[in-house]
């Protein structure tokens, strides 16, 4: 029962960040933009993860523990598990990047990533956090 109840709370969470992405977007915050849909993608991987009670690693890319349980997926997700590993990897890697820019370079955060970047990474991870979503209750995880 934990997990399903912490399964519950990171899709709650996932979908909050999305739509805190979608508004720095909308903004033209990029970098928020970025830094928030890799928050919605980790907390939708970690749901999916728990709810089949698959333990991770206490980390932001957990890309390999999905390579390597590709196959407890759903089999929607199944088909997609190597996409969806190299964006959560690729996301966590700039991570905090998003955050404090590149320091060493003297780039800040708000200049650090395009428009178009941050269109691109919001619908890919739009795309993701709602088929996990849709996985998710059709198991009767979330309601």
């Amino acid at each position: 029962m934990i997990n399903i109840e912490m399964a519950r709370d990171y899709m709650m969470r996932a979908k909050r960040f999305l739509r805190e992405a979608e508004m720095a977007l909308v903004e033209g915050d990029n970098a928020t933009s970025i830094r928030r849909s890799q928050e919605a993608l980790e907390m939708a991987v970690k749901a999916l993860l728990r709810a089949l009670g698959i333990e991770y690693p206490r980390s932001h890319d957990v890309s390999d523990v999905l390579i390597d349980h590709g196959d407890a997926l759903p089999e929607n997700l199944r088909s997609e598990v190597e996409d969806l590993a190299k964006l959560v990897s690729q996301l966590a890697s700039i991570r905090g990047p998003a955050l404090y820019g590149y320091e060493r370079e003297g780039i800040p955060a708000s200049k650090a990533f395009s428009r178009d970047y941050a269109t691109e990474v919001l619908s890919a991870v739009r795309r993701y956090v709602n088929l996990i979503e849709r996985e998710l209750r059709e198991a009767r995880i979330l309601d």
